[in-house]
């Protein structure tokens, strides 16, 4: 254990000497208080740290001391429903040792060590364990069952021991002939926060995330593994999207991350979560969901942690074998806290201020989504999808934060605050918006939802594009300077925007939109464009086409229930019927 001294106080960052045989990122107790630390930068016997709490009555002189571990998080039974704080202190437990504002200094361990876990093995004496195996597991909630596996780094061998019943997490409930020695295993395990956790193989995303968000499934889907961008100025709606994807998303665990929000913005997150209903088990959706919130008030660097602290709880579950939704609410800033600590520590800007190893945090953060093939001899399958909100100052999407994130996910969901301020929600922009893994997800579609699905897609988009170009010319002479032909593009894409692209995520049917539904909606619109077309090539004047009572129950389908799909159908019957009378 090392022990130095304080010479140099600003702001979280304190400057320590006396420090030699520290580690870059070694934990540390900073001050008589003990505030806890963690060394970014060290010359000579100098360690520079950044301290995860307030630093407001430390003075140089004060001891400083190194603990010899990185910041590591406690992982076992007991994450799911929980509320940390940026480095995991459970929240719950901090206010009811120190009151509504956390006391500085106070070391409150991530998990409950005293609670008892009904532990059920799958293995028995003399089975042959490596790491990532599944000894058994427990139900850490009436949805979730807590796989306990072997740690990684553990060495393969025989189970010499294995017992059942009543556990604490640091109970050992088995011990393994490991190379001639002997490991105990508790269900609980620490992870340092900056390193990946391992896995047997990396795969290509192949099944989309479905979110029951129409213009994201349809146009800019996500594969399970994969990664997105949200930016979008203030108001345009990110954490609505955000809330959204956690609810409906057919991810088994969320991890939902508070980096840097306002407290309102916050509190109304940890108020609703509790209170909304599972759609899939109609359990409260707590009961599938992690908490890290650090609002903007709280210390910068612990904001700065929580992306790792966040992101690390993420993998553990996939580790298990389970479809993981990380959400990160703002990574801008998290990287501005990053910019502080590198302004403090005196380094060379990059644009903007921003440092200049900028990029390459953020690409150590996305890098850690992915498809995989866990640890263990059961070949299981793990997907951890993350989706980072951004915050560009004035919407400007030229900014470095989002310019570095576009260069490494394959999903941007552009919000635009015209959409917004028109009431348009979601308001993702179809035009600016893209998804790299639509043509990879092509096939899955096909198979699951219809053979044709990727061809309405593409027709729905080009008729949107079409209607930017025509509206330049509409805005110039006026829409009687249009063709009939025009006309009907113009009429099908204010369908697909307000029947289709629009979706309400207040209203109990219209929140969640399943792919077949999304497919036969679309499908729907689409039909009764190429009718229509047809009529108008065949003479048919186009104003009785513009009037079809049928459009009206199109603009009503998206509120059909689905139990009640075949509708869809009678939809499709009355377009059939309706336009020979007009094309007369």
């Amino acid at each position: 254990m090392t022990e130095g001294r304080i010479v140099k106080i600003s702001g979280p960052l304190v400057i320590a000497e006396g420090m030699a045989g520290s580690k870059m990122y070694d934990v540390v107790r900073v001050g008589q208080k003990r505030l806890i630390g963690e060394i970014i930068e060290l010359r000579g016997d100098r360690a520079s740290i950044q301290v995860y709490e307030e630093t407001s009555g430390l003075g140089p002189g004060e001891p400083v001391v190194s603990t010899g571990w990185p910041l590591s998080v406690e992982l076992g039974p007991g994450l799911v429903t929980s509320i940390f704080d940026g480095i995991q202190r459970p929240l719950n437990v901090l206010k009811d040792e120190s009151g509504d504002f956390i006391a500085r200094g106070i070391d409150v361990p991530g998990l409950d060590h005293s609670k008892k876990w009904d532990f059920v093995p799958r293995v028995k004496v003399g089975d042959s364990v490596a790491p990532g195996d599944i000894l058994g597991t427990v139900r850490e909630s009436e949805i979730i069952e807590h796989r306990v596996m072997v740690p990684p780094g553990v060495a393969p061998g025989a189970v010499l021991e294995i017992k059942a019943g009543p556990a604490t997490v640091d109970d050992v409930i088995a011990t393994i002939d490991a190379g001639g020695a002997k490991a105990t295993v508790t269900m609980l395990q620490r992870w340092p926060v900056r390193r990946g956790r391992p896995y047997r193989e990396k795969l290509s995303p192949e099944a989309p995330m479905i979110t029951g968000q129409r213009v994201v499934d349809t146009f800019f889907p996500i594969a399970k593994g994969g990664t997105a961008c949200v930016p979008g100025p203030f108001g345009s709606g990110k954490t609505v999207i955000q809330h959204q994807l956690a609810k409906w998303s057919d991810a088994e665990i969320i991890v939902f991350i508070g980096c840097g929000e306002r407290g309102n913005e916050m509190t109304d997150v940890l108020l609703e979560f509790p209170e909304l209903t599972d759609p899939t088990t109609g359990k409260p959706l707590m009961e599938r969901t992690v908490l890290v919130a650090n609002t903007s008030n709280m210390p910068v660097a612990a904001r700065e942690a929580s992306i790792y602290t966040g992101i690390t709880l993420a993998e553990y579950y996939r580790d298990m074998g389970y479809t993981v939704a990380l959400m990160a609410d703002s990574t801008s800033r998290w990287a501005e806290a990053l910019r502080e600590i590198s302004g403090r520590l005196e380094e060379m800007p990059g644009e903007e201020g921003y440092p200049a190893y900028l990029g390459s945090r953020a690409a150590e953060f996305y890098e850690r989504a992915g498809r995989v093939v866990c640890l263990g001899s059961d070949g299981r399958e793990g997907a951890l999808s993350a989706i980072g909100a951004v915050s560009p100052p004035g919407g400007d999407l030229s900014e470095p934060v989002t310019q570095a994130t576009l260069r490494i996910v394959k999903v941007f969901w552009g919000l635009d605050d015209r959409l917004a301020a028109r009431k348009h929600f979601p308001a993702i922009n179809w035009l600016t918006s893209y998804s790299l893994y639509a043509e990879r997800l092509g096939d899955y579609l096909a198979e699951q939802v219809g053979r044709d699905f990727a061809e309405l897609r593409e027709s729905a988009m080009s008729i949107l594009q079409q209607e930017a170009e025509l509206q330049e010319i509409v805005r110039l002479v006026g829409i009687d300077a249009l063709s009939a032909r025009q006309r009907l593009v113009l009429e099908t894409a204010k369908s697909l925007r307000e029947d289709f692209l629009y979706q309400s995520a207040f209203h109990e049917v219209d929140s969640y939109c399943s792919m077949k539904k999304q497919y036969r909606l679309l499908r729907v619109i689409l039909m009764l464009h190429q009718a229509a077309l047809r009529a108008v090539e065949a003479g048919a004047p186009l104003q009785p086409i513009l009037d079809m009572p049928v459009k009206q129950a199109i603009a009503r389908a998206r509120f059909i229930p689905e139990d009640r799909l075949d509708d869809f159908g009678d939809i499709e019957a009355r377009v059939k019927a309706e336009m020979p009378k007009v094309g007369g």
